[in-house]
């Protein structure tokens, strides 16, 4: 399941590319425009800019801004980055112990086809794909 945070930092990534005109948006015109509070703002703005996702300036002309164009911008990385992991089943996860169990269990295709289809349907879907930048 895909967590508020993971949820608001799509929203708020959407806002950026939609209002920025190529400066920075304040946090709080996001938080207003996307009903959320500022300061849940603030945590998930600080890890967008931590994982290279968006830069930000403090003072008055301060804010968020995106590091490349909308288009270069997958979903999945952005979920990924708030959320760790996609995997369904901690045997799928990046650099996962190895399960004892793997050779025999039946249900692992399943999560392993499950898992690769949430990968790439999220990987299809860019932030100039959900933005509306006419």
């Amino acid at each position: 399941m895909i967590s508020t945070k993971g949820r608001y930092a799509i929203r708020v990534m959407i806002d950026i590319a939609e209002n920025s005109e190529g400066g920075y948006v304040p946090l709080k015109d996001i938080a207003a425009r996307q009903k959320i509070s500022k300061k849940y703002l603030e945590s998930i703005g600080k890890e967008l800019v931590n994982g290279g996702l968006l830069t930000a300036a403090s003072g008055r002309s301060g804010g968020y801004k995106l590091t490349r164009e909308p288009e270069n911008y997958r979903i999945s990385e952005i979920l990924e980055l708030l959320e760790g992991s996609l995997a369904p089943v901690a045997c799928l996860r990046q650099n996962a112990v190895s399960c004892p169990s793997a050779q025999e269990c039946k249900t692992l295709p399943m999560w392993r086809e499950y898992y690769e289809l949430t990968i790439a349907f999220f990987d299809s879907k860019t932030l100039s794909d959900l933005a509306d930048l006419n």
